[in-house]
């Protein structure tokens, strides 16, 4: 599943996104902050400052590890 809109997504944007999905952060280690929600998915975002702009690998592996659809995409503002 390929998300071309997501190219340009920035650490603030994602941590945005991921607390209006019900992600609520954990914890922190150095530079990496740990969400979780209540169904059990868990993410680690890298957050070095709030504008660094992810890579298309990253956002790969974040794709993967909440597990969120395209609908869920738009719903959260990550999308058009």
């Amino acid at each position: 599943m390929t998300h071309p809109g997501l190219r340009g997504i920035t650490v603030g944007r994602l941590i945005a996104a991921l607390e209006r999905d019900g992600f609520l952060f954990e914890r922190s280690r150095g530079s990496h902050l740990r969400y979780r929600h209540a169904d059990g998915r868990q993410i680690t975002v890298a957050f070095h400052h709030s504008g660094a702009t992810f890579k298309p690998w990253m956002l790969h592996s974040i794709i993967r590890e909440t597990r969120w659809t395209d609908a869920d995409f738009t719903r959260l503002g990550l999308i058009g």
